[in-house]
């Protein structure tokens, strides 16, 4: 699980909520508005209520049809009171292949993973079971945040969301499943903020730790890329009030229609 520094904690004592029976000046709305914009913006604004969740998975190939899906992590990104992002709690499984499966053998020697050691034998789960159990984690987070869905990060989003949309057919948990179908947001295109596309290099060049011999461990890279994500949002934020400008923009369109 990934934790957030001290500094990234939610305010757990939120301010007294403000008594409306009291009158208020007359000069109420302009000070109602400069509050409004210094109010901190929550996460499903943030992404027009999708919520961002880390995802990796190692494989035994590249074919997201015929090869074996061996591990996945999941790390939902949060937005604490002070506005800073940082990843929540992961939710990851070690996945027994389908029936059937491919396992390309430079696949394996790649990720180092041993589907038949005995030690990963007694905590895998198969595919169903460990998707409806990381869904259901995801779907509680997701309506904590009142997000209507989730959508992927990762490093190659689309090879990790190919796996993912294969073993959610294959499993029949297309009910279940909070993913959006096919939209993403790929850390190798805004790891090109610091000139890199590989995720180690990219880690480092932001000034975070990265340790290639933990490297390809779907939790680790997951909570890597979580970071990396995160990072990036911190230092380089969206435009000023650009969400709030259009949010004003609709309100104002709404109350001329009434």
């Amino acid at each position: 699980m990934t934790t957030p520094n001290d500094a990234a904690l939610p305010n757990e004592n939120p301010s007294n909520p403000v008594d409306n029976s009291i009158k208020r000046p007359a000069n109420s709305h302009t000070e109602d508005t400069a509050a409004d914009e210094l109010a901190p913006m929550r996460l499903k604004d943030r992404f027009r209520k999708f919520l961002p969740v880390v995802v990796d998975v190692e494989t035994a190939g590249f074919n997201a049809q015929t090869d074996a899906l061996l591990e996945i992590a999941c790390i939902p990104v949060l937005l604490n009171e002070q506005g800073v992002f940082y990843p929540g709690e992961a939710f990851n499984a070690h996945i027994e292949p389908f029936e059937g499966a491919n396992l390309e053998p430079s696949a394996l020697a790649f990720t180092g993973i041993d589907p038949n050691n005995p030690m990963r034998k007694a905590i895998a789960e198969d595919e169903k079971t460990a998707l409806r159990r990381i869904f259901k984690g995801l779907k509680e987070v997701r309506r904590t945040e009142d997000c209507r869905q989730c959508v992927l990060i990762g490093h190659n989003a689309h090879f990790d969301l190919a796996f993912l949309n294969a073993a959610v057919l294959r499993t029949n948990n297309k009910s279940h499943n909070p993913f959006h179908n096919f939209s993403v947001f790929d850390t190798v295109t805004f790891a090109l903020a610091f000139g890199q596309t590989v995720l180690a290099r990219a880690c480092k060049a932001a000034g975070l730790d990265f340790d290639g011999n933990d490297a390809h461990s779907a939790l680790y890279d997951t909570q890597k890329t979580a970071e990396l994500f995160c990072h990036i949002l911190n230092h380089y934020p969206m435009l000023a009030n650009a969400m709030h400008t259009e949010e004003n923009k609709e309100d104002s369109t709404e109350s001329s229609h009434k």
